[in-house]
């Protein structure tokens, strides 16, 4: 009897271990907020985002985003990276998303490239000033797996 007690749990044990991270949180409820907010057209025709109280909201705040990796400088592994709420063949640099469909993501650990969905949690920031970087910052950030949607 003990024997079969012990079979049973190392057997669901293991199947546990092996589980796919599932993404619960769709439709994620933070791209929805930040895509909404406007581009205005600045004198020296660049464009400055406008963002509304619902993203001024989430500034300083831990946030869950799921998306696609685009590389930003390494196709093998990085800790700075975009993700974008697209997939890359729609994403902001490919496609028809809008800057507000990425996020520049600084991650505590290097990841590796995947071409699957994925997730990330970190602590949001807005930027309105540094033509060099997203509009969108995610820093602290933590890899948290590839995600079946």
């Amino acid at each position: 009897m003990l024997l079969g007690v012990m079979c049973l749990w190392f057997t669901m044990h293991a199947a546990v271990g092996q589980a796919k991270n599932t993404y619960n949180g769709l439709p994620s409820l933070v791209w929805p907020k930040l895509m909404s907010i406007t581009l205005e057209e600045k004198e020296d025709l660049t464009f400055a985002p406008v963002f509304n109280s619902e993203v001024r909201a989430l500034q300083g705040k831990e946030v869950y985003l799921p998306g696609y990796i685009i590389p930003f400088e390494s196709a093998r592994k990085s800790n700075h990276l975009i993700l974008s709420a697209l997939p890359l063949n729609a994403c902001f640099f490919c496609g028809k998303g809008g800057p507000e469909s990425v996020i520049e993501v600084f991650l505590e650990d290097p990841v590796k490239y995947t071409d699957r969905p994925v997730e990330v949690r970190g602590i949001l920031k807005l930027n309105s000033s540094n033509p060099d970087q997203m509009i969108y910052l995610l820093e602290n950030a933590e890899f948290l797996g590839e995600v079946d949607f």
